[in-house]
Order: structure tokens, then C-alpha cells, then sequence
């Protein structure tokens, strides 16, 4: 924990930085930043669902609610990173196949710009051939996106909970 604990940032580095100076007073609760069993699984879960769910501005996204929820802050924030430029396009695709699976569509990835079966499409632009393809995916990946953000968000919890209780009964069995 101490080797964590030094490599989240301080509670004072997040209340000077400009863009979370906004939440004002409500950064000053203890309980934020306080490494406890509850605090950090919850500030985790939080940082995973949001890291899956928003492709954009997770990091305020999840800060906001570990203040709301008083979860850790730091691991809020830090857990967000689960999705980055490397886990980005297996992450989404994972959750276009699950949402295509629940809503009963074909498995099969997207099909490219030009179709043979599709004559229209050859006068339109790219950006037309673009958001058709975004489009065709959407309700499939945004299913997919909240249930596999719901199910990782809670499994994350209760598994940082399972953690920490197996670190302090070895470290209580160690001083026996």
C-alpha cells in the first residue's frame, strides 16, 4: 500500500491543479484520499466504468462521482487509465461483439465502405461512408460498452475487496 500510496498524487497536488479547483471545498473530506478497503474499491470500480463507458473526459467523469460517493479520489482517477491508446480498439471491439450477441445481430465485423450489395454508396463521400459505418455499429458497441462497463466496474469492486482482505489475513497469519 505505501508503495501505491506514493505513486497516486497528493491531495494537495489535485486541489492546486486548475482543471479540479472547480469542486472547491468538496476536495477537502479526508475520506478521499485515505487508502481504506472500501474507499479504494470503490474508487477503482468507479475509474474502471467510466474508463470503459465515456470515451471522453473520464478522468473528471470519475472524479466527480468518487467525491459524490466519497471513494478514493487517486484511484479514481488513476483506474481510468484501463483504457488508453493500447486497449482502445480490443476494448471496443469486445463490446460491439457483446452488444451484437445481446441484441441477436451477426457476429461479423462491419462491412467495408463499398459494399457489392450496396449500389448507393458509391456516390457517396467519405464522410457519408463514415457515418453510415458509425452508425451501423452504434447500438451494438453502446450496449455493449454499458453492460461490460457494469460487469468489470462491480467485478473490480468486489475483487480490490477480496484482495485486501486476503493481504490483511496473510500479513495476521505471517505474525503468528
Amino acid at each position: 500500500m505505501k508503495k501505491l500510496d506514493d505513486w497516486l498524487p497528493s491531495a494537495e497536488a489535485i486541489r492546486a491543479n486548475r482543471w479540479l479547483r472547480w469542486l472547491g471545498p468538496a476536495l477537502h473530506h479526508p475520506r478521499l484520499w485515505h487508502m481504506s478497503r472500501r474507499g479504494l474499491a470503490l474508487g477503482m470500480a468507479l475509474g474502471i466504468f467510466f474508463g470503459l463507458l465515456v470515451p471522453l473526459a473520464q478522468i473528471p467523469l470519475s472524479a466527480a462521482a468518487a467525491v459524490v460517493l466519497r471513494a478514493n479520489v487517486p484511484a479514481a482517477v488513476a483506474s481510468t487509465l484501463v483504457t488508453n491508446p493500447l486497449t482502445f480498439g480490443p476494448v471496443y471491439y469486445a463490446a460491439w461483439a457483446l452488444g451484437s450477441a445481446i441484441l441477436g445481430e451477426s457476429a461479423q465485423a462491419p462491412a467495408p465502405a463499398i459494399a457489392a450489395a450496396e449500389v448507393d454508396t458509391v456516390d457517396e463521400s467519405w464522410w457519408q461512408q463514415t457515418m453510415r459505418r458509425i452508425l451501423g455499429v452504434g447500438k451494438p458497441l453502446l450496449l455493449g460498452l454499458a453492460v461490460l462497463a457494469t460487469a468489470v466496474g462491480i467485478a473490480t469492486y468486489f475483487l480490490v475487496l477480496a484482495a485486501w482482505k486476503l493481504s490483511v489475513l496473510w500479513k495476521r497469519h505471517r505474525r503468528r
